[in-house]
């Protein structure tokens, strides 16, 4: 499921970028825009929301990624930033009670063809714990200890919280279905 030949363009392009190369990191930009932003929909269910919160995450990465030791990590790094940004959007979206819209429509059939618009549903039901190991897993591809690294626990607390996310995912498809 992984590119192991993107994986290695991705780790010479932070090494070029964290050694000042501008255009090495405008292409790290180009490779990433599009997932980042898509995973930042799925945890925020906003479009615009997305777009703050990808936005946010590469200034975040700009500031970082000189103290990225290991350029193999590129991936769960990233996620892990897009995850806190979120995280803190879903906050102060909580704190000030502003409503958010549960989907945007005019962008679900265009950038997520890949998921279906009843999983899109289910999974913006989900707390947002829940929908953010089941993201990780199974529609950006990482693995458990790629998931651990991001949301920094261990592997074993990924394993029970894709556990429980699961149960939590096929009662609401089945509440759905019945």
């Amino acid at each position: 499921m992984h590119d192991v030949s993107g994986q290695l363009v991705d780790e010479l392009l932070v090494m070029e970028a964290q050694s000042g190369n501008a255009k090495a990191f405008e292409a790290l930009v180009s490779r990433w825009q599009k997932r980042l932003w898509q995973y930042a929909r799925r945890l925020t269910g906003s479009s615009e929301a997305a777009w703050d919160v990808t936005q946010e995450s590469w200034l975040g990465v700009v500031r970082g990624i000189r103290r990225l030791n290991d350029p193999a990590r590129l991936r769960p790094w990233l996620y892990r930033i897009v995850t806190n940004k979120a995280n803190d959007w879903i906050r102060s979206v909580a704190q000030t009670r502003t409503p958010v819209a549960a989907s945007d429509p005019a962008s679900d059939d265009t950038l997520d063809v890949d998921v279906s618009a009843d999983l899109q549903r289910i999974l913006r039901q989900l707390p947002a714990r829940s929908r953010v190991v089941l993201t990780l897993y199974y529609l950006e591809g990482l693995g458990l200890s790629e998931v651990a690294r991001v949301l920094d626990v261990p592997a074993g607390t990924v394993k029970s919280r894709l556990f429980h996310a699961r149960n939590e995912f096929k009662e609401i498809w089945q509440q759905s279905a019945g």
